[in-house]
């Protein structure tokens, strides 16, 4: 197995070197939040488009393909993103996979990267990005709880139906998970919600 091994106090075993990550990915997380406020307050921009750093936050439902014994899971997203006029900038998400369970198995994972978005066309706001970060999985019966590593490609197409307001009309994520205890785990899916600009 990769990683390590040992009791919780429930009696279930852990297992991985990502115990952690929800802290690590907090913190980074909070940094990475506190820094594009600063950066944002610091600009004075005359037109509300005509450049500098915008913030967006929103939240999105998922249907996602897990490759531990061919599941298939629904769940919820939250997502963070921001975005430069040169379509460079960074995405931030937490995603739960609880529902459609089958023997208590479902996942989280918590992931952050660089995103570019590409010129709009008409209405619509195709993006790329590529994200890392870690994910928790739960075992059959809840026997045990992993944490791994997760890299994750993907990239999506928004709707704009205000100057603040988006409809992320589908965001598709490809995870794989190489360092899963019995062996390299792929996942994949399709997620669906709204977008909203804070800053």
């Amino acid at each position: 197995m990769n990683g390590f091994l040992h009791f919780g106090r429930s009696g279930r075993v852990k297992l991985g070197p990502w115990g952690r990550g929800k802290s690590v990915f907090a913190a980074v997380l909070a940094a990475v939040c506190l820094g594009i406020a600063g950066t944002a307050s610091a600009q004075v921009v005359p037109a509300a488009d005509a450049g500098g750093m915008t913030i967006s936050a929103g939240g999105t439902a998922s249907y996602y393909y897990v490759g531990y014994g061919e599941r298939k899971l629904l769940g919820a997203t939250a997502f963070f993103d921001t975005e430069t006029h040169r379509h460079i900038g960074v995405e931030g998400e937490a995603r739960f996979l609880e529902f459609q369970q089958k023997a208590n198995v479902h996942d989280e994972t918590y992931l952050i990267g660089p995103r570019y978005s590409f010129h709009a066309m008409g209405k619509f706001y195709p993006y790329v990005k590529g994200l890392v970060g870690f994910g928790e999985f739960n075992f059959p019966y809840n026997y045990a709880t992993g944490s791994y590593l997760v890299i994750a490609p993907g990239g999506g197409i928004d709707y704009r139906l205000s100057h603040r307001v988006r409809l992320r009309l589908a965001d598709i994520e490809y995870q794989y998970w190489p360092q899963f205890t019995y062996g390299a785990l792929p996942s994949y899916g399709v997620s669906s919600g709204i977008r909203v600009r804070i800053f």
